[in-house]
C-alpha cells in the first residue's frame, strides 16, 4: 500500500491535497502537527467523502519545546481521531507510557477500529541492527499494532539493516513499516513494499515530501508497474 502524507500549513491547503490525492493513495496521513488551524474531524470527513476505500492515518508529532499542556492538546487530537474512526494513529515510542496507554484504552473502547502505530525515527543515522531489533521489541511491548522504524541512510548498507526488520517482524506475525530516509535510502522505500511492509510513503508532488528521499506517488506507481510486469512484486 502507498501512503501519501498531507503536509500543509493551513486547513484549506490540507483539504485541497486530500481532494487531489485521495484517489491515488491507499492511505492518507494527516500531519496535524504541521497544520496551523487543523480540524481533524473535517479532514477525516473530507477523506471519507473523497474515497470510500482510502484509509486514514492521523499523526501529531511531538515538538521539542512542548510543555505538559501542549502534550495534552497534542494527544487530545489523537484521541479525537480514534473516536472518529481513523484507521491508524501514530504515536512515538518516546511518548510517556501513560499517554500511550490512554490511547490504547480509547482504541479498545471504540471497538478496536483503529490500529496503533508505535513509531521511532532517527533523522541522523541508522543504528546497529541490534539496536533496531531492540526498538522493534520495545514497540511491540508498548502495545503497537504496527511498528514503524525509519532511519537516515548514510550508506547503501544501511538499507539492508532496516529492511531486514520486515522479515523479522513477519516471522513474529507482526505488522511493520520500515525503510530509510535520505537520497541513499530511496531504494528502501520500494523494497519495503516488495518485502511485505504494511505500507510505504510517497508524496503527492515534488515539494510536498514529508521526509528526505521521498518519491512522488506517480514515480512509485510507475516503479511498481514495471516490477509487476516483470513479476518481481506481488499484487495487493
Amino acid at each position: 500500500m502507498i501512503c501519501i502524507p498531507v503536509v500543509a500549513a493551513t486547513q484549506a491547503e490540507a483539504l485541497r491535497m486530500i481532494r487531489e490525492s485521495a484517489h491515488l493513495a491507499d492511505v492518507l496521513e494527516l500531519r496535524m502537527d504541521l497544520l496551523f488551524d487543523g480540524n481533524v474531524k473535517e479532514l477525516i470527513g473530507a477523506v471519507r467523502s473523497s474515497s470510500a476505500s482510502t484509509r486514514v492515518l492521523v499523526t501529531n508529532r511531538e515538538k521539542e519545546t512542548s510543555c505538559s499542556s501542549g502534550e495534552e492538546e497534542r494527544l487530545g487530537v489523537l484521541l479525537e481521531a480514534v473516536s472518529l474512526g481513523a484507521d491508524f494513529v501514530d504515536v512515538e515510542l518516546t511518548t510517556p507510557p501513560v499517554w500511550r496507554e490512554e490511547i490504547r484504552a480509547a482504541i479498545g473502547a471504540h471497538g478496536n477500529r483503529t490500529k496503533l502505530i508505535i513509531s521511532h525515527h532517527d533523522f541522523r543515522k541508522t543504528p546497529a541492527l541490534k539496536t533496531l531489533i531492540r526498538l522493534f521489541n520495545e514497540s511491540v511491548k508498548a502495545g503497537a499494532d504496527v511498528v514503524k522504524i525509519v532511519t537516515m541512510a548514510r550508506s547503501p548498507e544501511d538499507n539492508l539493516k532496516v529492511l531486514s526488520l520486515i522479515p523479522y517482524a513477519g516471522r513474529r506475525h507482526r505488522e511493520i513499516i520500515a525503510f530509510c530516509m535520505g537520497e541513499q535510502g530511496r531504494i528502501s522505500r520500494v523494497m519495503a513494499a516488495m518485502l511485505g511492509a504494511s505500507f510505504t510513503f510517497a508524496s503527492l508532488e515534488r515539494g510536498a515530501e514529508s521526509a528526505a528521499g521521498q518519491l512522488t506517488v506517480r514515480e512509485m506507481k510507475q516503479i511498481f508497474r514495471i516490477l509487476k510486469s516483470n513479476r518481481l512484486i506481488g499484487r495487493g
